[in-house]
């Protein structure tokens, strides 16, 4: 095994420093004029998301989402703004949850998923007037939809039991049937039962087609579009639009997999079948990707539709393969690969009004930039790589796209990028739901570093300085590791690059090995060496960060979630170079977590087949084989609804540090599963800064994690910070 002991670094060759890369940043004076940033400050400030434009191009409709941490209750609104950023207003209130807006195809109503009849349907505006009507009754409601190219239908995704299809009353029976008898227990003949936070229930996710014109309880009302023992589409982390419909609104395209063995394959394919087609064509769809045995999904048909084009894996029964763009020839049935020679995640696209581009997002170098792609040639343009993009939508004649953009020291906000000339990237900023906390308080901004690894690749780390930084003052330092362990820190506002700095740390964020963003075969290193390039990349990060002039290099501390709750564990037994660690939903003992996670084909991947094939590796790659080398404090916090990394893994963690006399704590949210809710966060964050403020010297955090715990709950902020 690695030891990972202190390491001297020659930070002339291994560090690159530094600049600031959120716009406006100065160094110095380090926000004086602005208070520090505490955790209620984070749930003052309001995510402005899924960003959609009116078909003429003059309006555009978006969400603002508000949070009252005290009564732990959340509002997701809609917003309209004229195209010029002038005229912004609401267009929905109340305590009730409205996302995904999408406008009628005549752009005279405006479609949304609403809570406002307790469960999620979807709701349609007349712009010209009027009151919002409810357009769904399904029960357990409905999700993802899209509108049909006519207007008069819709297409939503829909939990229900296979047997009863479309039925609603048949659906409503079971749940009703389930909810209210006596005994609770869960029956499975099958693996996948459950998945994140769920168990499956017999439930599978469809395609239900909803006429608009028809009577709500009419026997044409509702049809199921994808009947089956399958998910249709399937499930994908942070949704990317599983479905579409063809540009004459006959054909509907959608990803499913119906592989054998679902547990341990990723052979989602994309299928297609004629909306209005018959019960026997519905069940038995065509399959476009037969001959690719790894993922597909994503299909966006062009606007003359001709094409199909999504995104693609290449390697069966790899999740972190690189993902192309692919596109399918609708009049010659076959599939080409666009993005060859681009070597990072596409992990977004959209069509130009033309058909002859395509616009794309993907993970590059710590940015989500977009870019643009010439169908013909595939040549292509990067159209702006500022900040981290939570969603974009371009303007029906191409001129210009609308960007859901936020910064380490920027919060969300809507920004107006022209496609023609689009400059630096920076667009125009169209919204300010925000500025007014940002003028308040100090928002920090990061600087970027560049870290030499033991085999000369480069590994980026951004750093966030201290609310008030003084260049002449040593400060604590924390070092957070990502989980996935396939993904990437990027240039983006989150909690924890603001909460910490604000009481007074330094904090970096690692991309090592296994990251996304620096080529494939950089996120490819970290698989069947969990405890090899990606520990010493972090090894020699650490000692890079602490040589900084301003950095107390005896009062380091680390943390993690998922994978980077693993790499805690990890140095636990392996390091001694922290004062203090903490980890979040972290992975223990390999073998345990393989029998009870659910997504079998990653760890049959990631360690190179199930234990009884690969005993050596899972135990030399298991923190729990070092058990008796454990001395460093360690905060332990999971989630009894984690399937993923069931939240036993962190028991035994916590058992061992016990029995080795460890100083530790173990925190176990009931409700939560891999990812606690935007409420339970604030415990998390009070946790962490009462953990490093107890061995690092930090500010002491807001409110006392074990009153948090024992029912007190979030007192409210002192009028100053409200």
């Amino acid at each position: 095994m690695r030891e990972l002991t202190a390491r001297r670094v020659n930070l002339a060759v291994a560090a690159f420093l530094t600049t600031a890369i959120s716009a406006g940043a100065e160094p110095a004076p380090a926000g004086a004029a602005k208070r520090a940033f505490v955790v209620a400050d984070f749930y003052r400030l309001r995510p402005v998301l899924e960003p959609v434009v009116s078909p003429d191009g003059r309006t555009i409709v978006y969400t603002v989402t508000s949070r009252d941490l005290e009564h732990a209750k959340q509002t997701v609104h809609l917003w309209r703004v004229d195209a010029d950023g002038t005229h912004a207003r609401a267009l929905t209130g109340g305590d009730t949850t409205n996302q995904q807006p999408t406008f009628s195809p005549d752009g005279g109503r405006l479609a949304f998923l609403s809570t406002r009849s307790s469960e999620s349907q979807v709701w349609v505006l007349p712009l010209g007037g009027g009151e919002p009507e409810q357009k769904t009754w399904f029960p357990g409601g409905v999700g993802e939809f899209l509108f049909s190219p006519d207007g008069r239908r819709l297409v939503a995704a829909t939990d229900v039991y296979p047997e009863c299809g479309a039925d609603a009353a048949c659906n409503k029976k079971r749940d009703d049937a389930r909810q209210s008898g006596a005994l609770k227990a869960h029956l499975t003949d099958t693996l996948l039962y459950r998945h994140w936070t769920q168990w499956g229930e017999g439930k599978r996710t469809h395609l239900l087609l909803f006429d608009l014109e028809a009577a709500k309880d009419g026997p044409s009302a509702v049809r199921d579009l994808t009947p089956g023992e399958f998910d249709a589409p399937v499930f994908e982390v942070g949704g990317h639009g599983g479905f579409a419909l063809s540009p004459d609104g006959r054909e509907l395209a959608f990803s499913s997999n119906r592989a054998p063995d679902p547990a341990s394959s990723t052979n989602s394919d994309l299928w297609v079948v004629p909306v209005d087609g018959r019960p026997e064509e519905l069940r038995a769809p065509r399959n476009i990707t037969a001959d690719n045995e790894a993922w597909d999904g994503s299909p966006r048909y062009s606007p003359d539709g001709r094409f199909l084009a999504y995104r693609t894996q290449r390697i069966p029964r790899y999740e972190s393969d690189r993902f192309r763009i692919a596109l399918y020839d609708r009049q010659a049935g076959r599939s080409r690969i666009l993005t060859e020679g681009f070597d990072d995640w596409v992990t977004d696209l959209a069509w130009s009004a033309g058909s002859r581009r395509l616009y794309f997002q993907a993970d590059v170098k710590g940015r989500t930039p977009l870019h643009e792609i010439d169908v013909a040639g595939g040549k292509i343009r990067v159209l702006t790589g500022v900040g981290t993009l939570d969603g974009f939508k371009v303007a029906a004649d191409d001129r210009f796209a609308v960007l859901a953009r936020r910064r380490v020291g920027e919060p969300w906000e809507l920004y107006r990028l022209d496609l023609a000339r689009p400059g630096d990237g920076a667009g125009t900023r169209i919204t300010g739901h925000n500025a007014a906390v940002a003028s308040e308080v100090d928002i920090r901004p990061a600087e970027e570093m560049w870290v030499e690894a033991a085999d000369g690749a480069r590994i980026q780390v951004f750093i966030v300085k201290p609310h008030g930084f003084d260049p002449s003052r040593k400060y604590p330092l924390i070092l957070n590791v990502h989980g996935g362990p396939q993904q990437q820190w990027t240039d983006a506002l989150r909690g924890d690059w603001q909460v910490y700095p604000g009481a007074g740390y330094v904090v970096a964020f690692a991309n090592p090995r296994g990251s996304t963003g620096f080529g494939q075969a950089f996120t490819a290193a970290i698989s069947k060496d969990w405890n090899g390039k990606a520990m010493d990349d972090i090894a020699r990060v650490t000692e890079a960060v602490a040589a900084l002039p301003y950095v107390d290099a005896e009062r380091l501390g680390a943390m993690g979630w998922s994978w980077g709750g693993y790499a805690m564990m990890w140095l636990e037994g392996h390091s001694t170079r922290f004062k203090a660690l903490a980890s979040m939903m972290g992975v223990y003992d390999l073998r345990a977590m393989y029998s009870a996670t659910e997504e079998l084909w990653f760890p049959e991947w990631d360690l190179a087949g199930p234990p009884w094939e690969q005993p050596d590796l899972y135990r030399r790659l298991s923190p729990s084989e070092s058990v008796t080398r454990f001395k460093t404090p360690c905060l332990v916090l999971t989630g009894e609804r984690d399937f993923r990394v069931p939240y036993t893994q962190s028991l035994e963690f916590f058992t061992d540090l016990q029995k080795m006399h460890v100083p530790s704590r173990l925190i176990v949210y009931e409700r939560a599963g891999h990812w606690p809710s935007w409420h339970e966060m604030a415990l998390y964050y009070a946790a962490h800064l009462d953990w490093f403020h107890r061995w690092l010297g930090g500010s002491a955090a807001p409110w006392d994690p074990k009153a948090i715990v024992d029912g007190a709950g979030v007192p409210p902020p002192p009028p100053a910070e409200r």
